[in-house]
């Protein structure tokens, strides 16, 4: 068993290098007051559109509100269904709730772990309004299809994105290939703010106004209410120290491709472990670094008890949640993403892992296997 204890993440030694300049920007914000909307804000909005390529952006208070005030913009609405993944976070569910209408899942592809193109449109029926294709673990799912699929049947997409700040798709980047592009900025995310924010990007104009509407209590001008919106605002603060991570946002995912290389070499050919692939397409920028194996949960407790810290994303899939027990579905609905639950297993996936924490993981990972056989 090695001394070497190794975090899932690490996030003091990811902000220790820019503390000085965070707390400069943080203080900025201070001294103008600007902390609900303002200057920082739209300062963070024009540069993350420009990182990702798209027209705009609007600054909301968390993912989940990103995912919502997209599909309400959009008119998604009762009676509307929205096709997605159920092996995902909850909140991609929550916000079609939200927004008065229904999940209806597909299936994932059990190489890249988004969604399965080639069962989306068995699954459209009249009442479906959009797509939400979400990029798991810092992949892109396959969106010329799904973009294809869309205009064939009118259909808006908006990508949750929420693990793929910097994610590219045939040398696109993640948020600018859908009608709109959701993003999370929750501390540990790739583009992680000090608390909670997100972001939604977009090309059309007439979404953006939308967009800007509901996150300002369905307001275009103050004190007149055009719609029912939410307090959605990005704080300024947390605008500032986005504004100064981005800044770092590609050398720190190259550092993840590095980790993932890294785990790729030292954990090739391991019976009865499957190691998360790269789609042709993609460039991956591993949010999570998911392997799978059988006897996931034992393993789990030793990599524990052996001073490594893994995690499970995601244990049970939305559609078996007791949260959607309204839906009606069983144990066999969707079996690729049953089956990534019962045997994902997270390992420690962050930008400063050092060359020897890489390989104490691989090592005290190798050992655990060898121990549960026998």
């Amino acid at each position: 068993m090695s001394s070497v204890k190794v975090p899932f993440l690490d996030l003091k030694a990811h902000h220790d290098p820019i503390r000085q300049e965070v707390m400069v920007a943080m203080n900025a914000v201070i001294d103008e007051n600007a902390f609900a909307g303002g200057k920082f804000v739209t300062k963070f909005e024009e540069e993350y559109a420009k990182y990702c390529e798209a027209k705009y952006c609007v600054g909301v208070a968390n993912g989940t509100d990103s995912l919502w005030f997209s599909l309400l913009a959009m008119g998604v609405g009762q009676g509307d269904e929205v096709i997605t993944i159920p092996m995902t976070f909850l909140a991609t569910a929550e916000a079609i709730t939200y927004a008065g209408a229904k999940p209806v899942f597909v299936d994932i592809n059990p190489q890249t772990f988004t969604i399965d193109v080639t069962k989306i449109e068995a699954a459209i029926t009249p009442r479906t309004k959009a797509i939400m294709p979400v990029h798991l673990f810092g992949q892109c799912a396959d969106m010329d299809p799904i973009m294809e699929i869309a205009r064939k049947h009118k259909l808006f997409v908006i990508e949750d994105a929420a693990q793929a700040q910097g994610s590219k798709y045939k040398g696109r980047l993640a948020g600018s290939i859908g009608h709109a592009g959701s993003f999370s900025f929750y501390p540990g995310k790739n583009l992680g703010a000090w608390g909670e924010a997100g972001a939604i990007t977009t090309n059309d104009a007439a979404l953006r106004e939308g967009m800007q509407m509901y996150r300002e209590h369905g307001q275009k001008k103050k004190y007149y209410h055009d719609v029912v919106g939410w307090n959605g605002r990005m704080d300024g603060i947390q605008a500032a120290v986005l504004s100064v991570k981005l800044k770092y946002l590609d050398k720190a995912n190259n550092g993840r491709r590095r980790v993932a290389a890294r785990y790729n070499g030292l954990l090739a050919g391991l019976p009865g472990v499957a190691l998360p692939t790269e789609a042709a397409y993609a460039h991956h920028i591993y949010h999570v670094y998911a392997v799978r194996v059988a006897n996931r949960d034992v393993i789990l407790k030793q990599m524990g008890e052996r001073g490594v810290s893994c995690g499970i994303h995601y244990p049970v899939p939305v559609h078996l949640q007791n949260a959607y027990a309204n839906l009606g579905h069983k144990r066999g609905d969707f079996p690729i993403s049953e089956s990534c639950a019962d045997s994902y297993l997270s390992l420690p996936m962050f930008p400063e892992l050092t060359d020897q924490q890489i390989e104490t993981v691989a090592t005290e990972f190798k050992a655990c296997l060898a121990q549960s056989k026998s």
